[in-house]
């Protein structure tokens, strides 16, 4: 079982910092937080439809709330604490039948891997460039994944008919997931972490 331990470089650089606990023992709080953040990935990912069409932009329905849980839950093992309640709440969606417009292979591809690709990409996080970058890489590479499972799929001819043939399809989506994957995972970054510590409370601060 996840212990959840405090991740001192991401707790002093959340801007939601002041929401955040700070013992070694997650709090009940923390644990719904993360549940709660989970399920909205996976709402936001089924049900909500930007109309952009651009292949790949689906992962901003679940980077940003994600990123949210981890900015008020600043903990080790929090993003797959998301992805599996992300997953959970998929599959209750699905096998419920409330199908949504957004929730196809590649959404859920990167709504189920987001979560633990954070985790690995944050874990030396210490505030910084390199924070940000991680935060990119962990976009990056749920996007590239989300952009095999569809080709795939494609290819095998798993989707509906109507969608794009795969290739129409292939250019101009292997350039979209990972402009998309990039900039969805730094511009979460940005908005809800500091690029450095912040030590205007020392009383905040944790001990890596």
């Amino acid at each position: 079982m996840l212990k959840l331990q405090p991740h001192s470089g991401l707790a002093t650089t959340s801007r939601l910092r002041g929401a955040t606990t700070t013992g070694t023992t997650p709090a009940v709080r923390d644990w719904i937080v993360l549940m709660t953040a989970g399920a909205v990935a996976a709402l936001a990912s089924t049900f909500i439809d930007f109309s952009l069409r651009i292949p790949g932009h689906a992962i901003l329905r679940a980077v940003f709330p994600m990123t949210i849980g981890l900015a008020l839950v600043p903990r080790y093992g929090a993003g797959t604490v998301m992805g599996c309640s992300a997953i959970a709440t998929a599959l209750v969606l699905h096998f419920g039948g409330f199908v949504g417009t957004g929730l196809g292979l590649g959404a859920m591809t990167s709504l189920s891997a987001t979560g633990p690709l954070l985790d690995w990409t944050l874990r030396r996080s210490d505030g910084g460039w390199r924070m940000y970058l991680a935060f990119a890489t962990a976009g990056l590479t749920s996007n590239l994944l989300a952009f095999v499972v569809r080709g795939t799929a494609k290819a095998a001819g798993w989707e509906h008919l109507g969608r794009r043939p795969l290739a129409a399809w292939l250019p101009p989506a292997a350039i979209s997931y990972a402009v998309c994957g990039l900039l969805a995972g730094l511009l979460a970054g940005a908005v809800w972490f500091y690029g450095r510590r912040r030590s205007d409370d020392p009383s905040r601060e944790m001990q890596p």
